[in-house]
């Protein structure tokens, strides 16, 4: 039997979620129909029932594989099962997977804990390297709460407030 797809989403099972974030693949590398691009169930986002696929299928029922092509991204919603294609093409499938969700979220992945050591890095640094932004009792801190360093910076060189163009 082939090998199955490992169709997933970053929450719980049989419960309605929110629209948090959205994912952009962004693809490097030419793409050919044997290259695994990541395959999505369209619908599934409003979907609250587990994902089957039926015996002897590979897939569930309705999952594609988008024809995109290199340079081209995918964008589709945290609520949405996706999966990696799988790659038989025998060239590496390149590409950047990015997530842009509300900034009280927890990360999905955490940089590596060795670049947040470095003592050559500023606080700037260490913030858009992904420091978390968690109050001292390790909580997560509310939108805005604790992005002092890039927010004095930014204030340091715009010392006028932001105005409403509305």
């Amino acid at each position: 039997m082939a090998p199955r797809h490992e169709l997933h989403q970053p929450r719980p099972r049989h419960q309605v979620v929110p629209r948090l974030s959205i994912k952009a693949a962004y693809f490097l590398s030419d793409l050919t129909p044997d290259a695994g691009v990541t395959m999505i169930l369209p619908g599934s986002h409003s979907d609250t029932g587990p994902v089957t696929v039926p015996a002897g299928a590979i897939d569930p029922p309705g999952a594609i594989t988008p024809d995109i092509g290199p340079c081209d991204a995918l964008l589709f919603e945290n609520r949405t099962w996706h999966a990696g294609g799988l790659n038989t093409s025998g060239h590496p499938r390149l590409a950047v997977m990015m997530q842009y969700g509300y900034r009280w979220l927890a990360p999905v992945d955490d940089p590596a804990p060795h670049l947040l050591d470095r003592e050559d890095l500023t606080d700037i640094e260490r913030q858009l390297l992904g420091r978390p932004d968690r109050h001292p009792d390790g909580s997560v801190a509310h939108e805005g709460a604790r992005a002092a360093p890039l927010r004095t910076w930014w204030q340091h060189l715009n010392p006028a407030p932001a105005r409403s163009s509305g």
